[in-house]
């Protein structure tokens, strides 16, 4: 008889997978990107807890060494002048804001279905036609729409603002808009027909909460975009008790001196209700600006 030997057959060693190189370098990026939009961010809100003397303090300190809350204080107070107009500037802009908001989704959302979901003559030339105005800088409409706003009477208003917000948000919130709807089959609106309903009934009850994030999306590029704007509230408003905070925050500039922590500190409350309401629905607006580039 033969003897049978177990011989171990040593194991081959597991191939290593290779390091994805451009991935590290995206990482890399986006850690770039991330300390360039945050490190602004916190220098205003550190800036905001110093003193006056601390802020114009060199070589500059990252964190003060008495922090202070007297800016926040100054601002939120409606016993003094600063925070009564800080705080007429707030709601100015959040009315501005809002009504640009309502009334922007009230156009775009029949305007988006009809170039969707119907066909007349024109209908692509009209669709690019409206984007057409974004090609150009917003500067370049600047005195055109304010001898307008002084022949209808409006300069001085929240109206000529309003009405300044939609025509430039109006363009981008149809688009959004024309891409979900692209993407909603329609025989789920057939079958809604098939059942009795009205081309209406089918719209409000089979589109319309299907829509509901490229709707949300939309509300929130109208919202930022009017809350931010400086140059048309900066050029039709004069009166003190109708601006806007984009342009009340400059009154913390005078000819000698600038107030460097109430500026930062208004500049960071100013900027908080926008980054909070990004924050709290973002996934619907990156959802809308890529549904419409898959079809199912």
């Amino acid at each position: 008889m033969t003897a049978v030997t177990n011989i171990a057959v040593p194991k081959a060693p597991k191939s290593r997978k290779p390091i994805d190189g451009w991935r590290w370098v995206g990482r890399i990026f986006l850690v770039l990107m991330l300390l360039y939009t945050a490190v602004p961010m916190i220098w205003m809100l550190l800036t905001s807890i110093k003193s006056g003397f601390a802020a114009m303090q060199f070589p500059p300190q990252w964190w003060p060494d008495e922090p202070t809350l007297a800016s926040y204080q100054k601002l939120l107070d409606p016993n003094n002048s600063v925070g009564q107009d800080f705080l007429r500037f707030f709601w100015n802009s959040l009315f501005v804001s809002t009504a640009t908001t309502v009334l922007s989704v009230a156009v775009a959302v029949p305007a988006a279905y009809a170039f969707s979901r119907f066909s007349f003559p024109g209908r692509r030339f009209l669709f690019f036609s409206v984007l057409l105005r974004n090609m150009f800088p917003a500067v370049i409409f600047l005195v055109p729409l304010f001898i307008l706003m002084r022949l209808l009477g409006l300069v001085n208003t929240h109206g000529s603002l309003i009405l300044t917000y939609l025509t430039f948000g109006l363009p981008l919130a149809i688009w959004l808009l024309r891409g979900f709807y692209d993407n909603i089959p329609i025989q789920l609106e057939q079958a809604a027909r098939i059942d009795g309903a009205t081309r209406f009934q089918a719209f409000v009850l089979i589109v319309m909460p299907l829509s509901v994030p490229g709707i949300i999306a939309t509300a929130i590029y109208s919202f930022i975009g009017a809350w931010n704007e400086y140059i048309f509230a900066y050029t039709f408003l004069n009166k003190n008790e109708q601006l806007t905070l984009p342009v009340g925050i400059q009154r913390f500039f005078s000819e000698n001196t600038t107030d460097f922590p109430g500026l930062m500190a208004a500049s960071f409350m100013m900027s908080v209700p926008v980054v909070v309401l990004f924050l709290l629905l973002q996934r619907y607006f990156v959802r809308a600006l890529t549904e419409g580039a898959v079809k199912h």
